[in-house]
């Protein structure tokens, strides 16, 4: 028989709602489902309760009920069964006894269930209640949370609004502390107890300067004009302070050293030789010190044009303080030097004096104005003057000064030694000098090229040589004759085997190179050159009328030679560029002006009287080295042709001879008159009779026995260099050996053997080989 269901309660049907909404608002994690299962395990077989379990016993009044099991056990032992009736109805009462015993069991379980289920019912109906409480409680926290959002974003905008009221204040305090700040600056400067030396006086001035920038920054501001004017006035009555104090304290110092050189029993001049001595930079250097704060702040402050001017004063009082103490000192100095020594040792010793006295300055500059020295324009007031004491006192001897040596010594003194080496290894210290020692070497850079000018004028240009200047060959003989003797020094015997005007030109260009500019030595190098080149042309000239067309020859190549080698070293060009005036169209205008051909008043047209008055520009390029290989080039060519002429003249004119001959035979192969006339053979002709041709080759053998060494040893004696002799005699040997080709072949060609035996004709490999021999 089945149990009949449990009845529905809607305590449950609720309760499930709450778990499944529950469970799907608050999911579980798998550990706390892993939790509740351990826990559902742990529960399952808990008995009841011990007060449940004597209830169970207990009826309604409270008096203990016996359990169907009871009677039953007390059914089957007590009960005695006399017969089958009582078994049967024994049976019964035992059997309905264990269904009642069963059925009591689930009856219990069931009202058990009832009981869970009205406990869960009440359970359920106070979660209900808990649950619309806390609805209501979270509706009244959301409220509450508006509420105070709400108070705290009104919180947030006074705090907002207030910092804003405070950055406003503090911004429009820190605006008008600008202008406030007028009365306590004006207080303070116009107070008789404030002082350069005051520790209070540049911080004031710093405020100061920062009120006027902000005033200047923001002219927007009511009344800023008028504050920017007072705070300007308090600024330069701060800077006059500056300024008097400053100049008060270099006058102290000045006072001092003056006090000092009195106490010594010597006057400014006799401290001369000590310049750089204590008594004149010590007393300025602890001035330095006292400035020092004062001149730092005024230089870090020079980008504006307030400062800028107040260090300008400064550096101009400063140097005024120096030159009245040191001038006379240094004029007293150099006028010592220009009385005891020459023009050279003069520009030497006061170089070096003035660069000695420029340093200390600089050093003593650079204490007291250490941003400043960098500037070498600071101290022109004091150096300026220095430097033209020594100008002043070298510049006459140098206009005075004709000497071209003494004057290439100065410039070497005053490029090399100053400008190059001492100048350029002190620095910076030293950078004021390099104007007036430029200005020196200009002006004796001017004098020398005049003097150089004139000395190409006098010296080379007009230069007459006398008959010992050219008596060659006979300078020639008599310092071969020297140069056997070693005792003579082989500089003087090589300069005296030249043209006297050729050594001066190259010692006067030597002279000349390392001194002047490139292009002032091109223009005196061209015409020293060009007069030498020219000297030396007519000097072979005179040689030829007098000793020998070779003599004169040899003597113009030996010479332009070593003046082509001399001037090599020059490492520039030999050309300029000469423009003249050209009045020659000036005539034949002046001319149709005349005739009425054109009008002298017409400004319009090209024949007008100002085009007939403006001159033409002609230029004209001159080069003194290109015309020098031109020269030496037709020389070498004329000495070549007339020792060729010297030796093989007759083989040269027996060839030209028979080379006309034939262009006679070939002109005149057309006239049939002439044929036989023209015709006849070369040996029929006087000039090649074979006589004529024995005569002819021992002439030239003669010629190259006697002449040929002749000429080598003149050149020997002109050309000492066997190099240049042997590029020299090299085209005249070709020439000789192509006179005997030209020649056999033409004696090969009209002559038979036999008679070839009598003319005497040598081999060409012999003949080169008897040339050789001679040198």
């Amino acid at each position: 028989m089945a149990s009949a269901p449990l009845p529905g309660s809607g305590a449950v049907f609720r309760g499930y709602n709450f778990a499944n909404t529950w469970e799907q608002n608050a999911p579980l994690t798998e550990e706390q489902k892993a939790a509740i299962t351990s826990l559902s395990l742990a529960v399952a077989e808990r008995p009841f309760p011990p007060n449940l379990a004597q209830e169970q016993n207990l009826g309604k009044d409270g008096s203990a009920v016996d359990s169907p099991g009871d009677a039953v056990k007390e059914a089957g032992i007590n009960v005695v069964l006399v017969n089958t009736h009582q078994f049967y109805k024994w049976f019964t009462d035992l059997e309905s006894a264990m269904k009642s015993e069963t059925e009591e069991k689930y009856r219990l379980y069931v009202n058990t269930l009832m009981e869970h289920i009205q406990i869960c019912d009440g359970i359920l109906e106070q979660v209900d209640e808990t649950l619309n409480l806390f609805n209501e409680l979270q509706t009244l926290q959301q409220s509450v949370a508006t509420k105070t959002k709400t108070l705290h974003d009104a919180c947030d905008r006074l705090l907002l609004e207030k910092q804003r009221l405070i950055d406003f204040a503090e911004a429009l305090r820190s605006k008008l502390n600008y202008f406030d700040e007028l009365e306590n600056a004006s207080s303070n400067f116009y107070s008789p107890n404030l002082s350069i030396g005051n520790g209070q006086f540049l911080p004031l001035l710093k405020r100061l300067d920062d009120c006027i920038s902000y005033v200047e920054s923001n002219p927007q501001y009511a009344e800023s004009a008028v504050y920017l004017v007072k705070f300007r006035q308090l600024q330069s009555r701060a800077l006059g302070m500056i300024r008097s104090h400053v100049l008060s304290i270099l006058k102290s110092a000045d006072a001092q050293v003056q006090a000092a050189i009195r106490g010594s029993g010597s006057n400014k001049a006799s401290v001369a030789e000590g310049v750089e001595e204590s008594v004149i930079y010590v007393r300025f250097k602890a001035a330095a010190s006292e400035l020092k704060p004062v001149l730092e702040e005024i230089e870090s402050r020079s980008s504006r044009k307030e400062y800028a001017h107040i260090l300008t004063d400064c550096h101009k009082m400063y140097c005024e303080q120096r030159l009245s103490l040191v001038k006379s000192i240094v004029q007293q100095r150099i006028s010592e030097f220009a009385k005891k020594e020459a023009l050279p040792s003069l520009t030497r010793s006061g170089c070096a004096y003035l660069m000695q006295v420029c340093q200390l300055e600089h050093q003593l500059f650079d204490h007291f104005f250490p941003s400043s020295s960098t500037d070498v324009s600071n101290m022109a007031p004091l150096i300026d003057p220095l430097c033209t004491y020594l100008y002043d006192t070298l510049r006459p001897k140098v206009i005075y000064q004709a000497n071209l040596d003494s004057l290439c010594e100065l410039v070497d003194i005053l490029k090399v030694e100053v400008l190059g080496d001492q100048l350029n290894r002190r620095g910076e210290s030293l950078a004021a000098l390099r104007p007036i020692l430029q200005r020196i070497l200009a002006d004796v850079h001017e004098r020398l090229t005049f003097c150089a000018r004139t000395h190409i004028r006098d010296e080379i240009a007009n230069y007459r040589p006398s008959d010992e200047d050219l008596d060659y060959p006979a300078r020639l003989e008599q310092h071969a004759v020297k140069a056997s003797d070693t005792t003579v020094d082989d500089n003087s015997t090589i300069f005296g085997t030249w043209y006297p005007l050729l050594e001066k030109t190259v010692s006067c260009l030597s002279k000349l190179y390392h001194c002047l500019e490139p292009g002032i030595f091109t223009g005196l190098a061209q015409e020293a050159v060009e007069f030498c080149s020219i000297s030396i042309q007519n000097g072979s000239k005179i040689i030829t009328k007098k000793s020998s067309p070779m003599d004169g020859q040899l003597f113009l190549i030996k010479h332009l030679l070593i003046l082509r080698e001399q001037i090599a070293p020059f490492d520039i060009e030999f050309s300029v560029i000469h423009k003249e005036l050209d009045f020659s169209h000036l005539l034949e205008h002046l001319r149709r002006i005349l005739r009425g051909q054109a009008s002298l008043f017409d400004w319009s047209r090209s024949t007008s009287f100002a085009m007939t008055l403006t001159p033409r520009i002609l230029e004209s390029q001159i080069d003194a080295k290109k015309e020098l290989e031109k020269s030496l080039k037709t020389t070498c060519e004329d000495f070549i042709m007339s020792v060729t002429k010297l030796i093989v003249d007759p083989m040269l004119s027996f060839v030209t001879k028979v080379t006309a001959v034939k262009a006679v035979l070939s002109s005149g192969a057309q006239d049939k008159k002439e044929d036989s006339v023209l015709a006849k053979p070369l040996r029929s002709y006087a000039f090649a009779a074979p006589e004529r041709i024995v005569e002819l080759t021992q002439k030239v053998s003669d010629n190259l026995q006697q002449e040929l060494p002749k000429v080598m040893a003149k050149m020997k004696l002109y050309l000492q260099n066997p190099t240049t002799r042997m590029i020299l005699f090299k085209p005249i040997k070709t020439n000789i050996v192509e006179a005997h080709v030209q020649f056999q072949s033409l004696i090969r060609s009209e002559y038979s053997p036999e008679e070839m035996q009598n003319f005497g004709l040598v081999s060409i490999q012999h003949l080169q080989s008897q040339i050789d021999n001679l040198l």
